[in-house]
């Protein structure tokens, strides 16, 4: 009989075992997404304030259209993908730890600040549109100001997770 105790005491840990092995794969793999997608966030508006100057001052086409290019394939290929794995693999974290906690304030604010970046994320892409399309209308202030946005709201995520007020 303490034989197959011990057995399902086994088959137990091992399931407890994997179970923590995914969340930290999950987890893993969604820190390196959301690294991949900030640096996107915070780059590409800088590239924005240098397109909107060359484009001010009447720089070289050869410029602009460096610029153009630098700004769709840093969306498409680095910050799209980002975003995407960083929403799939956060949505599995939530799933990996129970759907339970989404009752949880930290966890309610957290989703908020994402949902924020999510739609800083499609605002600069209507901003590349109007770029690609040169019909720009804000200023290079424009974007060193917004610039900030996703730095702000960062550290806001950082604080909400490290701490789980509530």
């Amino acid at each position: 009989m303490s034989l197959f105790r011990n057995e399902s005491l086994i088959k137990r840990l091992k399931i407890k075992i994997w179970k923590m092995n995914t969340y930290l794969l999950f987890k893993s793999i969604h820190l390196i997404a959301i690294i991949s997608w900030m640096a996107g966030l915070l780059y590409l508006p800088r590239i924005f304030v240098y397109h909107s100057e060359a484009a001010r001052n009447s720089k070289s086409e050869e410029l602009v259209s460096t610029f153009k290019i630098m700004e769709r394939r840093l969306f498409i290929y680095i910050m799209n993908p980002a975003m995407l794995v960083s929403w799939i693999f956060g949505v599995l974290l939530i799933h990996t730890i129970g759907m339970d906690n989404l009752s949880f304030l930290w966890l309610q604010l957290k989703l908020i600040f994402v949902g924020i970046l999510t739609i800083y994320h499609f605002f600069l892409f209507i901003c590349l549109n109007k770029f690609s399309e040169n019909n720009n209308f804000f200023s290079p202030k424009f974007y060193r100001v917004i610039n900030e946005i996703p730095t702000v709201l960062l550290i806001g995520i950082i604080f909400i997770i490290v701490f789980k007020p509530l």
